[in-house]
């Protein structure tokens, strides 16, 4: 176990339960017990679906570099005049069809605080209140500058950061990873840092991703012909630039499809989400679903593997427009297969991960 006592020189004594050394003057500021925090980090969400609310969201989100990387003269006259004037309205729509309004949140709040509490809950029966466990946002509230702060005022000598991402890509990880960085910046005493790398290829997540999969054809009356899945998508030119998030999908699509021990055209990798004119990451997924069902497809079943929770662009876009499109092309049966969320065999991959990370330290 990780000693929580706090640090006493050879003859030294510390009065307990005070964290304070015996030698020092009473103005010394308290020393606080020890401990190792654990801060999971999301995407993010909005306040809520109201015209401010998604505007001050949607500046957040669209202004980050990492996202939208065009030069600010070229972007943000564009972003701020025109695009930030009219999709709050059409983007706060959408997100009042899915909110959550007995808890006036977004589902994606609802699903990371389940997440973030059953994982407190192994790590708790495993090193007790030694190790903290909590929640960030890279765009909206909780701020990981705030949580970051939180840790250090518990104590939290040591933080381990886990943008929840199975994949990396550098508008998911980076950017998570970018602002932890920052908000250590801001810190007079900065604790050591540790970030958790993708974990796409961890047998425990293609397990639970497989486990899913079997879990929701079970309860269907007619195997679905095709399983699709649908990835985030990203501009073509980052792939050339060297992102590695194209390879990563299509290797956990591979390990998935081995996993079940299905045939090669019984799964078909696809991306979603397009925004702009650019040429993103193809096949689109919204195109591929129509064109199956132009073939002759009637039944398929789409999975988000790049999602750790349900979210807007699962929620929404997949069910509501995704569907619409295979439908619309002659598709009879559409099946979504949530995201993983808080599943027990999810969360045993997480802590797992988590475990693996927290190597010497706890």
């Amino acid at each position: 176990m990780l000693d929580a006592r706090p640090t006493a020189s050879k003859g030294e004594t510390v009065t307990p339960g005070q964290g304070r050394l015996s030698h020092a003057p009473a103005d010394h500021p308290p020393v606080k017990t020890a401990r190792v925090g654990i801060l999971l980090a999301n995407l993010g969400t909005p306040d809520n679906y109201d015209y401010w609310s998604m505007r001050r969201y949607l500046n957040e989100f669209l202004s980050d570099k990492r996202v939208i990387d065009f030069p600010a003269w070229k972007w943000q006259p564009l972003l701020q005049l025109i695009i930030l004037s009219k999709r709050p309205f059409t983007s706060g729509a959408n997100y009042k069809s899915i909110w959550n309004h007995d808890k006036g949140e977004s589902p994606l709040m609802t699903i990371t605080k389940d997440q973030t509490a059953a994982i407190a809950t192994e790590i708790a029966a495993k090193y007790g209140d030694r190790v903290m466990v909590d929640f960030c946002m890279r765009y909206g509230n909780p701020s990981t500058e705030s949580k970051v702060r939180a840790m250090v005022e518990a104590g939290c000598e040591k933080i381990l950061f886990f943008p929840l991402y199975p994949h990396y890509a550098g508008a998911t990880s980076a950017t998570a990873n970018d602002q932890f960085f920052r908000a250590l910046m801001k810190e007079k005493r900065q604790p050591a840092a540790r970030i958790v790398p993708e974990y796409f290829e961890h047998p425990l997540y293609i397990e639970a991703l497989a486990q899913s999969v079997e879990e929701a054809y079970a309860k269907l009356d007619h195997k679905p012909d095709v399983l699709i899945t649908s990835y985030h998508g990203m501009p073509k030119r980052y792939l050339m630039e060297g992102d590695p998030y194209h390879c990563q999908c299509a290797k956990a699509t591979r390990l998935l499809r081995e996993r079940l021990g299905w045939k090669k055209d019984a799964i078909h990798t696809t991306f979603q989400s397009v925004f702009g004119r650019e040429e993103w990451l193809r096949p689109y997924t919204v195109e591929h679903v129509a064109e199956l069902a132009k073939k002759g497809i009637k039944r398929i079943a789409v999975i988000a593997p790049a999602f750790s929770a349900d979210c807007i662009e699962t929620l929404e876009e997949i069910q509501g427009e995704i569907c619409e499109s295979f439908e619309h092309a002659g598709g009879e049966e559409f099946t979504y297969i949530p995201c993983l969320n808080d599943n027990p065999a999810h969360i045993r991959a997480l802590v797992t991960v988590i475990e693996e990370n927290l190597g010497g330290w706890v």
